[in-house]
């Protein structure tokens, strides 16, 4: 069964809904800048980089019927979740409150603990009635279910930096069975605290200059980034016969495991190539027919090797001289870790919508031990109209060794323009 992505909200950073995150992909932009004052002010190990929301402290509890003492307590990433299922609902046509008792599902991945940190710091004094419920986080997804009355499944996955992407695969897998019949899928990240930001920093993985340079010589480590986004996914056939704008269809997805690789952190490329190969033989798709590919694209000295051989070894057969166009999101907005895995699916949805490939930052020219050329791949530098049939592959990999590919291409019959049915 083919699954409808027939609504998205984001809010990344410079891009607070997908007409902007488009804008900026589009242009060429990068959103990575100095870390603000008002989080930390500690400089080196790449900590003073990165990709940043505006006002995350603000909410508008009322809307939601919670509490301002509540919301005080709560985790911004419940708030912002709060924030971009609405959003998401409403750019697919759907009345939030309409939904009310329905079997509809929500799949979030999350994996942050900085506000719980920053709580710690006010000592026992800042316990108060909500705090438990406040940072819980599979209460990240609890609290969509609970303000829109949604009676599917309800959950927060966290397999990492491939959390979203997995939550996407669940969510389509749950449409598939008939447990959910409209879904929330996605992912959300903050980071508010230095001492998390080092955490990330003293593994050698961030860039020391604050760019994230996927598959470039010169790269060496990523950005983190904030923010988050959802789409909106119901059964394919459904979403025709309500007359539901369809902006991409997920064909099929995958996941794994590296198994016992060469180190718990260390990533395995017979994994990768494995997860690649299901998730196209699901979608009924031959890796050679894809178009371009989302690279997961950290830009670390582990990391790109190993995902540049797994995908060059997937996509062997395609005619010489016509190399796989790959890029990776992380160029834009950072590494939004939690979140990365929708961002990169969010960007390809996108490009469907708008006819064009926007291009990936910051490659100049390929690594000695990642020989794009020799594995018919090419990061694609430019603005690219494309003409249909359009199929690409979204990766996402985590760094417990959980990989994650989704494959994406156009609706092949186009959702009649007829005034939508009541719902």
């Amino acid at each position: 069964m083919e699954i409808a992505v027939i609504g998205a909200s984001c809010r990344l950073p410079q891009a607070s809904d997908p007409d902007s995150l488009w804008r900026l992909l589009s242009a060429g932009r990068s959103a990575v800048g100095r870390t603000p004052a008002d989080r930390w002010t500690e400089d080196g190990w790449g900590v003073g980089f990165g990709g940043f929301l505006d006002q995350v402290d603000q909410f508008e509890p009322a809307f939601f019927g919670i509490s301002a003492h509540e919301a005080a307590a709560m985790d911004p990433q419940q708030r912002l979740a709060l924030e971009l299922g609405w959003e998401a609902l409403e750019d697919a046509g759907l009345v939030p409150t309409r939904l009310d008792g329905g079997h509809a599902g929500v799949f979030l991945g999350a994996t942050g603990n900085d506000y719980a940190l920053l709580l710690d710091r006010q000592g026992r004094d800042g316990i108060t009635a909500h705090s438990f419920t406040g940072q819980q986080r599979t209460m990240i997804a609890n609290r969509i279910s609970y303000a829109l009355g949604l009676r599917g499944p309800s959950l927060v996955v966290d397999t990492g930096q491939s959390s979203s992407l997995v939550a996407v695969h669940l969510a389509c897998e749950s449409l598939r069975r008939g447990e959910s019949s409209v879904a929330l899928a996605g992912g959300v990240n903050l980071t508010l605290t230095v001492e998390n930001a080092l955490l990330v920093a003293r593994t050698g993985a961030l860039s020391p200059g604050g760019n994230s340079r996927a598959f470039d010589a010169e790269a060496n480590g990523f950005v983190r980034a904030e923010g988050g986004a959802i789409v909106v996914l119901k059964p394919l056939a459904a979403a025709l016969a309500d007359g539901d704008v369809v902006s991409a269809v997920i064909r099929g997805s995958a996941v794994n495991n590296d198994g016992s690789g060469p180190g718990l952190t260390v990533p395995e490329a017979r994994a990768q190539e494995e997860v690649i190969r299901l998730a196209c033989a699901h979608a009924g798709v031959e890796p050679a027919e894809l178009t371009y590919v989302e690279l997961h694209g950290t830009g670390t000295r582990r990391g790109d090797p190993v995902e540049a051989a797994a995908l060059g070894a997937v996509v062997s057969g395609r005619p010489a001289g016509s190399p796989l166009l790959v890029g990776s999101v992380k160029t834009n907005v950072g590494h939004l870790e939690a979140a990365a895995g929708i961002a990169g699916l969010l960007k390809v949805v996108l490009a469907m919508r708008h006819g064009e490939l926007p291009p990936s930052l910051n490659f100049t020219a390929e690594r000695p031990d990642v020989p794009l050329a020799a594995r018919n791949l090419r990061v694609l530098t430019e603005r690219l109209g494309w003409q249909r049939p359009f199929v690409a592959g979204v990766s996402s990999f985590g760094i417990g060794g959980t990989n994650c590919h989704v494959v994406v291409g156009p609706v092949r019959r186009r959702p009649s323009r007829t005034t939508p049915r009541p719902r």
